[in-house]
């Protein structure tokens, strides 16, 4: 296996050279950097991480804590942080757990930082998430994945709020006037952000608000809500939480032989790979969890080198609109 050694070799310069182009500093020029780099390529260097953490005193580790079920949109944010943080240089160790109690995200917390992790990043699920970890004081920083905003600057994520407002909007401005909204669970941030941009846009068009019947993010919960809103007040468009949901509800409406989009328009949210398999396709909003990735990851670094920040990090969802929702018509009604 090639060293440091190995690599100033063949690179004609000192191993300190090699050492600061590993290390990314600015002080050596370009023809130099590039001529370490394809030695380190050439030879297949891999850099010991603990050679360098004794040098530098920096691990270049990251603990990464995920909250709540494995759905669709935490575990993109994951994914996609991960892959930010190993572009930048970071190694990610990650303690997932489907537990937000105060007690586990603390144990988790006490084993990442005796691993000398340099930061910790925390992708929220629900309130429980933030209540854990609000009024902590930690010996190393802390980003958190979160939308409600409550943990200030150092917050980072996909504005779920306008989202909401974006569906909505589609919604009332395909000529509908009875939107019902089928909410997340009532202890989810995100579901949260969603119901009251759902609410926003029905308000400043004085449009009636229907209360929303909540799923678990579920097909099956889907399917519920749905049978449930079928026998209530009518309605012409539902806006549904997540795509999964709107999943169970595309079921619900088919066993009642109820056409989507003739009689019922349909908007999802999250914009999941099946979306556009599905019949007929969803109209939903689309999260870049690729930008959601490097957006925590740049925070992240900035923490580290002292910036503070004054106001939450958001990133805008775009609505991609497909066959499920369509102009509202007078045989749209459904009672």
């Amino acid at each position: 296996m090639a060293n440091i050694t190995d690599v100033a070799r063949l690179a004609g310069v000192s191993h300190q050279t090699v050492s600061r182009v590993l290390n990314n500093e600015n002080t050596v020029r370009p023809s130099t950097k590039a001529r370490v780099e394809a030695a380190i390529a050439e030879l297949r260097y891999r850099p010991s991480m603990v050679a360098r953490a004794l040098v530098t005193r920096k691990t270049r580790t990251i603990g990464l804590i995920s909250t709540g079920n494995p759905l669709y949109g935490p575990s993109s944010t994951a994914l996609a942080f991960n892959e930010a943080a190993r572009e930048a240089g970071y190694q990610v160790t990650i303690a997932s757990m489907s537990n937000s109690d105060r007690a586990a995200i603390l144990e988790a917390i006490d084993v990442l930082v005796a691993q000398n992790v340099e930061a910790l990043v925390l992708i929220a699920s629900d309130v429980a998430s933030i209540d854990a970890v609000q009024d902590l004081e930690l010996q190393v920083p802390l980003i958190t994945a979160e939308s409600s905003g409550r943990m200030g600057g150092h917050s980072v994520s996909i504005d779920q709020f306008r989202g909401a407002e974006l569906a909505t909007s589609h919604l009332a401005d395909l000529g509908h006037r009875r939107i019902v909204h089928l909410a997340g669970p009532a202890t989810s941030l995100d579901a949260a952000e969603r119901e009251r941009g759902w609410r926003s846009v029905l308000a400043s068009r004085g449009l009636e608000t229907r209360e929303p019947v909540a799923g678990d993010w579920s097909p099956e919960s889907g399917y519920a809500a749905a049978e449930r809103l079928l026998d209530g007040a009518e309605f012409t468009a539902i806006f549904a939480a997540n795509d999964q949901m709107a999943l169970g509800v595309l079921h619900a409406l088919s066993d009642r032989g109820l056409r989507v989009p003739e009689r019922i328009s349909i908007v999802g949210f999250d914009d999941i790979p099946e979306a556009a398999h599905f019949i007929p396709p969803l109209t939903t909003v689309r999260q870049d969890f690729g930008e959601l990735g490097r957006r925590i990851m740049e925070a992240l670094l900035e923490v580290l080198r002292g910036r503070e920040f004054g106001e939450p990090v958001r990133t805008e969802p775009r609505l991609i609109e497909r066959a499920s929702a369509a102009p509202a018509g007078a045989e749209s009604a459904v009672t």
